[in-house]
């Protein structure tokens, strides 16, 4: 049995704009993420009249996940359900700032960070290899959920970075070269233990451009 989810990230905030790290910190969506909120659940209500059928919408407990979730839940008549398995990985310290700035600030924490460790983890935040085992387990008991179902989960780039990396067996300290983009869908389907991408970085919502995740400035 095959269960088909949607994973979303959340609209675009103000610290994305300025790529300053966010985490666990609860950032409400800038003005230009609820427009783009909008016009996703524009996109799934009308498929949703063409028979792609939603079972259930999932999302992060935090304010910027459940503000791009909650406009779908409204035009579908659905509720959300939250799960904290979905949250962005905790970067603790290096919360509130920059990659320059974290530079300047944990000189040595920084060092370390750009080696890709997967065992690193920043002052009082989570390790690349917790995260990654905290959000696969948290989608476990969903796809038990849903047999043969289809579902939303809303999130974080972090959280599609662990999910495209899981379906594609890749190591979690491989750079990374595809998107995590604000607003997209990011179809999965899970199947026997197992998971294959079916569609990546879909923004066709939004006219096909929407920003990365990342903690460099691009100038």
């Amino acid at each position: 049995m095959t269960t088909q989810i949607l994973f979303i990230r959340h609209g675009e905030t103000d610290w994305n704009r300025i790529k300053r790290i966010q985490g666990h910190t609860d950032i409400p969506l800038a003005t230009q993420g609820v427009e783009q909120a909008r016009k996703l659940a524009k996109r799934l209500a009308r498929e949703a009249e063409q028979g792609a059928r939603l079972d259930a919408i999932y999302s992060s407990d935090l304010m910027r996940a459940q503000q791009t979730a909650q406009p779908i839940a409204d035009v579908l008549g659905m509720r959300i359900e939250l799960c904290d398995g979905l949250r962005e990985r905790s970067f603790g310290a290096f919360q509130g700032h920059d990659s320059d700035e974290i530079a300047v600030r944990f000189p040595d924490e920084y060092a370390h960070w750009q080696t890709r460790d997967p065992g690193f983890t920043p002052p009082a935040g989570e390790s690349m290899r917790m995260f990654y085992h905290r959000v696969v387990h948290a989608i476990e008991p969903l796809v038990a959920a849903h047999p043969d179902g289809r579902i939303a989960c809303v999130a974080h780039g972090g959280v599609l970075d662990c999910v495209y990396r899981f379906a594609n067996s890749l190591p979690l300290d491989a750079p990374r070269n595809y998107a995590l983009l604000n607003t997209s869908v990011n179809v999965v389907n899970f199947d026997g233990g197992g998971a294959a991408v079916v569609s990546w970085a879909d923004v066709e919502h939004l006219g096909g451009t929407s920003d990365d995740d990342g903690f460099r400035k691009v100038l």
